[in-house]
């Protein structure tokens, strides 16, 4: 598959929402990100399997982590991984708040900041 391809069937998949936080692209006065699942860095590959919509606040506060701490039990869990995680088993929606419902849904909400004033009102849904 070529680069075109590869990024217009990651947001088909994705149907223009962030696969982290929920954000609609629409909502956003940013173009959302193709990013890497597992990161190149750490020997991702540009595969359709490894690659997520993400809007621009998540993927960049993302970056090439892997794992974060649980801001509940203080452990190191790995983040959650939008081709083997199903979004119900990790968050749920309350009004615009995206909240973490497992250890994996905490961290991540956490380290990628899904409830910042700016990520809320965003998604204002």
């Amino acid at each position: 598959m070529t680069a075109a391809e590869l990024r217009r069937e990651t947001r088909l998949r994705a149907g223009n929402r962030c696969e982290y936080c929920g954000l609609r692209q629409e909502d956003s006065l940013m173009s959302f990100h193709i990013e890497h699942i597992l990161p190149k860095q750490h020997g991702g590959a540009s595969v359709l399997e490894n690659l997520a919509l993400s809007c621009p606040s998540c993927n960049l506060r993302k970056g090439p982590n892997l794992t974060g701490i649980d801001p509940d039990s203080g452990e190191v869990c790995r983040l959650f991984h939008p081709r083997l995680d199903r979004w119900p088993d990790h968050f749920r929606k309350e009004s615009a708040l995206v909240l973490g419902i497992s250890a994996i849904g905490r961290t991540t909400a956490w380290l990628l900041a899904m409830n910042s004033e700016e990520q809320a009102s965003l998604r204002g849904e």
